[in-house]
């Protein structure tokens, strides 16, 4: 295995890889809405939040040597299901030109780290 680390995504928070590569796949850790240019966590906008989130997932793939059309899985954790219509919208823009879009599950969970809304983890081939 190896470990991915860019400075285009946030820094862990916790003794974990921003990523890693094991064979010819690429395994994303769960990336929050930070701000990689200010460090700040968008905690109020669904929208903004899920764009961060995806951003920094790409910035984590792009270091790995991949790109989002190469995306089989996507995992999203939301605090509130009543976010999943807005993050669904930026989701599947974010996507659009990536070809088809990947298997996912979204789920509800009772919190995230930082207060987060939003966390996406993805699964991509190189």
């Amino acid at each position: 295995m190896k470990t991915i680390a860019t400075m285009k995504a946030p820094g862990a928070i916790g003794p974990y890889s921003q990523g890693v590569i094991a064979g010819n796949l690429v395994f994303t850790s769960g990336q929050l809405p930070i701000n990689t240019a200010t460090g700040a966590l968008e905690t109020e906008d669904i929208r903004r939040a899920a764009r961060y989130s995806l951003e920094n997932c790409r910035a984590v793939l792009e270091a790995a040597g991949t790109a989002l059309g190469n995306v089989a899985k996507t995992t999203v954790f939301l605090t509130d299901m009543a976010d999943f219509g807005a993050f669904n919208e930026v989701y599947a823009a974010f996507f659009a030109g990536a070809g088809d879009p990947p298997a996912r599950s979204c789920v509800q969970v009772a919190a995230l780290p930082k207060e987060a809304k939003i966390e996406i983890e993805m699964i991509a081939a190189l």
